[in-house]
């Protein structure tokens, strides 16, 4: 019966001093998601390299949801913990392999040594592990290249692990520990995917949704919030910033040129982003941008709309295809609500030819004609602010 559940970290154990202070932060996240699943509290052991999660006569499969979403976890395993004593290594292996299932052919044993010290090498330890299977399963045969199941063993300091699963996690650095950013969150399927990769390199992210009302719907403002939903699942907490555009826009219509008023909205986009973004001390913002997928996301719309503002603007789907985004939405889960019928602000005033190249100097001409900062201001004195929680969303000011 297992009795802990391993787990492996990745980009941790490149942060050198600072080490320590990332793993206590995964841990502390891993017992709060805990709690909030289950209102109970967990038991955590750390060894150098792993963090165990005591069962404590509890099945593993009960941390399997959280575990597999949680960033900063490369990978983790169900385990039985034994001694190093090598007949009582044998024996837990071979109690494990009386579990596993009947229509197992071929096998694989894979041994790791930490403990330098321990007189048998990695190598050693597995033709010796699999010779002793062979002996007491005779139906069975080794293979090292395409084994039916693998069996895995690592001798640590005073005890070894014994483990026949080794389950992926969604790897990055553990939850809000790299600073703040701001989202560009509309209500189509890059922006979320976006939100999700820079939580999980451990951004904090928190997100700014533009709407206009009436050209927009109120279930277009209702699948935006049901979006940040999904992403406080991964990240925790998540404040979204609700940001009426409409007034902006029709000014946009009436005394620009048409083919730039993609470029103009985005410019007033990021300079009221940038505004908001210092507020909450935010050193970033996110968009989910993708080389030439659209007319605003050529390099030379990036250029003009970036211009406006000194903030640096993070890009995390910027050399992906469609198909690649499509992918990551359906694996975390915002693809449907993504792809919902309910109009964003921008193609509520989409031109019929919008500037694939626009000049910086064009837009400038164009904005002469507009009260930029009282737009801007009214604007962010009109911003509603929104925090969602796994179960809610609770309406701030």
């Amino acid at each position: 019966m297992y009795d802990h559940i391993l787990i492996r970290y990745g980009e941790i154990s490149l942060k050198g001093k600072n080490q320590r202070r990332f793993i206590k932060k995964m841990i502390k996240d891993l017992k709060f998601k805990v709690k909030r699943e289950y209102g109970e509290r967990v038991e955590t052991d750390y060894e150098k390299g792993r963090i165990f999660i005591r069962l404590n006569g509890e099945k593993p499969e009960k941390y399997y949801p959280i575990l597999e979403n949680m960033f900063g976890i490369v990978s983790f395993s169900p385990v039985i913990k034994t001694g190093t004593d090598f007949e009582e290594i044998t024996e837990t292996v071979l109690k494990e392999m009386q579990e596993l299932p009947e229509d197992i052919r071929t096998f694989k044993v894979t041994s790791k040594r930490s403990d330098k010290s321990y007189p048998m090498q990695s190598p050693q330890i597995s033709r010796t592990l699999g010779g002793r299977i062979l002996d007491a399963f005779p139906n069975l045969a080794v293979d090292l290249h395409h084994p039916d199941q693998d069996i895995f063993v690592e001798v640590r300091g005073d005890y070894s692990y014994v483990y026949t699963r080794n389950i992926k996690g969604p790897g990055g650095m553990p939850v809000n520990s790299a600073g703040k950013g701001l989202l560009l969150l509309s209500g189509g399927i890059d922006s979320p995917v976006a939100g999700y990769l820079a939580a999980r390199k451990g951004i904090d992210v928190s997100a700014i949704h533009f709407y206009s009302y009436p050209y927009t719907s109120e279930r277009a403002k209702e699948k935006v919030l049901t979006l940040a939903q999904k992403l406080s699942d991964y990240k925790g907490n998540f404040v979204i910033h609700l940001v009426p555009f409409t007034e902006i826009q029709e000014e946009i219509a009436k005394n620009c040129e048409s083919s730039y008023w993609i470029t103009i909205m985005r410019r007033f986009m990021f300079r009221i982003s940038e505004r908001i973004a210092a507020e909450q001390e935010c050193i970033a913002l996110i968009t989910g941008e993708s080389v030439g997928q659209v007319a605003s996301q050529t390099l030379s719309s990036m250029a003009t709309i970036n211009q406006v503002i000194s903030i640096p603007v993070l890009r995390p789907l910027v050399t992906m295809d469609k198909d690649e985004i499509v992918s990551i939405a359906h694996r975390i889960g915002t693809f449907e609500t993504s792809i919902e019928p309910y109009d964003d602000c921008c193609t509520a005033f989409l031109p019929k030819e919008p500037k694939t190249n626009p000049q910086i100097f064009i837009a400038e001409d164009n904005e002469e004609y507009l009260d930029v900062e009282g737009l801007i201001d009214r604007a962010v004195e009109k911003t509603e602010i929104v925090r969602i929680t796994k179960e809610q969303s609770e309406e701030l000011f």
